[in-house]
C-alpha cells in the first residue's frame, strides 16, 4: 500500500505542474469587468509609450568639410581685409615689387622644399592665403582637390594686381589730367616769353543765376584792356574747372580779339579730395616763367609759388584788380627775372599790385638820393 500511495502522490504532483504551466484561459479571466479594460485603453492612449528600441544615434557631421568650409570663409575674409589694407597703404608698383619674390617661388609644387621662400617680401595678403594653404592642404588632399598648391596665393596676388590696375586706370580718367603735356611746344623764337595763366571763374567773369533770366555771365571791368595789352608780352592761357562745352563759348564771347592762345578745362585739372586743382607742372612750360592769376589762386593750384592772388570778383562794377596788376606784369615781361617764383615769394602774404607800387616808389626815392649824393661829390 505504501508503494501505491507513493505512486499516486507522484502522479498528482505531475498533473498539478502541467496545469500550472498552461496559459491562463479560465472563464474568470474572460468575464473580467469592462470598466477596467476601458480605463486601461484610455490610459494607453493618453500616456506615450516608451520607445521599444534604443534611441537613434545622430549622424556625426563631416568634420572635414566643416573645417574646409570655415577655413575658406576665413581665407576669403582675411584676403579681402588685407587687400583693402594693401590698396590703402601701398601703390600698385610697391605691391608688385614686394610680392615678386613670392610669385617667383610659386613655381614649386606641394612636395618641393618650400623653406626657400623669402618671407620678408610677403605682404599680409600672401601670408593669409599661405597660412590657410598650409592648414588645409591635408584636408584638401583627402578630398582629392589636387590643384590647390603654393600657386594658389600667387595667382590670387596676380588677379589682385590686374584688377587694381584696371580700376586705377578707369579712375585715373576722371582724376588725372588727360595728358602729361597740356600745351604744345613753344616756338624756338618764343622761348624767352613768360606764360600767363588766368583763371576763368570769379577772375575774368562772374556767373549769376536769376529765376526769370537763367544764367547770366558778366565780364570783369578792364578785362578787354588787360588781355589786349598783355598779349604782346605774354602767352595767355585760360584755365577753368568747368566742362569744355561751357568754357569754349564763354571764352569766345570774352576774347573777341583772340588774345588767348589756349583754353584748359576740367579734363586738364587734377581731382584731389573733391576739388579740381590746376597742375602747372605739366603745362609743358618752364616753371620759372609761369604766372598763375586767380581769385582763388592759393586754393586751386598745386604750385602756390607760381600764384598771384587777386580779389575774387562777384559783380562789383568799381573793381580794378586786374588793371592794377598791369604795371607789375609789364615790369616782369621787360626785365625777365631768372625765376619768377623767387620774385613772387618776396610778395607772399601781400597784395602784389599795391606792394609793387610801394616798392617802385621806394626805388625811385633811393635813385633820387643817389643822384643828389653824386651831385654833392662833384661839387
Amino acid at each position: 500500500m505504501s508503494a501505491i500511495s507513493r505512486k499516486c502522490a507522484r502522479l498528482n504532483s505531475i498533473i498539478s505542474r502541467s496545469r500550472s504551466n498552461r496559459p491562463f484561459s479560465t472563464s474568470a479571466a474572460n468575464d473580467a469587468p469592462r470598466d477596467s479594460l476601458i480605463s486601461a485603453s484610455l490610459l494607453i492612449d493618453q500616456t506615450p509609450q516608451p520607445p521599444s528600441g534604443p534611441p537613434p544615434v545622430a549622424e556625426a557631421p563631416n568634420s572635414s568639410w566643416a573645417f574646409l568650409k570655415y577655413g575658406l570663409v576665413a581665407a576669403l575674409t582675411g584676403g579681402v581685409a588685407t587687400s583693402a589694407y594693401a590698396t590703402y597703404a601701398y601703390t600698385t608698383d610697391e605691391v608688385d615689387e614686394k610680392t615678386k619674390g613670392f610669385r617667383a617661388s610659386a613655381k614649386y609644387t606641394v612636395g618641393d622644399d618650400a623653406t626657400s621662400l623669402d618671407v620678408r617680401f610677403l605682404l599680409p595678403l600672401c601670408l593669409a592665403f599661405a597660412y590657410i594653404n598650409f592648414k588645409l592642404i591635408y584636408m584638401l588632399q583627402q578630398c582629392q582637390v589636387k590643384w590647390f598648391s603654393f600657386e594658389g596665393p600667387a595667382k590670387l596676388v596676380d588677379v589682385y594686381l590686374d584688377l587694381r590696375r584696371l580700376a586705377e586706370e578707369h579712375i585715373k580718367g576722371f582724376t588725372e589730367p588727360t595728358s602729361d603735356k597740356l600745351l604744345p611746344d613753344l616756338h624756338p623764337l618764343e622761348q624767352h616769353i613768360f606764360t600767363l595763366v588766368l583763371d576763368l571763374n570769379e577772375t575774368l567773369i562772374y556767373s549769376d543765376w536769376k529765376r526769370d533770366r537763367g544764367w547770366r555771365t558778366f565780364k570783369r571791368p578792364g578785362v578787354d584792356a588787360f588781355l589786349e595789352y598783355l598779349a604782346q608780352f605774354y602767352e595767355i592761357i585760360v584755365y577753368s574747372d568747368q566742362l569744355n562745352m561751357y568754357v569754349d563759348p564763354v571764352v569766345e564771347r570774352l576774347d573777341t580779339k583772340h588774345c588767348i592762345r589756349y583754353r584748359l578745362s576740367r579734363g586738364e585739372t587734377k581731382y584731389v579730395d573733391g576739388k579740381h586743382y590746376r597742375d602747372l607742372s605739366i603745362l609743358n612750360r618752364d616753371p620759372a616763367k609761369v604766372i598763375y592769376i586767380s581769385g582763388h589762386a592759393l586754393e586751386s593750384s598745386l604750385q602756390p609759388e607760381n600764384s598771384v592772388q587777386v580779389k575774387p570778383w562777384q559783380g562789383e562794377q568799381e573793381d580794378t584788380a586786374l588793371v592794377d596788376l598791369i604795371p607789375f606784369l609789364e615790369y616782369v615781361a621787360k626785365h625777365r627775372p631768372a625765376d619768377i617764383r623767387t620774385v613772387l615769394t618776396s610778395y607772399q602774404g601781400r597784395d602784389v599790385a599795391n606792394e609793387f607800387i610801394e616798392r617802385s616808389k621806394e626805388h625811385q626815392r633811393r635813385m633820387q638820393g643817389q643822384k643828389q649824393q653824386g651831385r654833392l661829390w662833384k661839387r
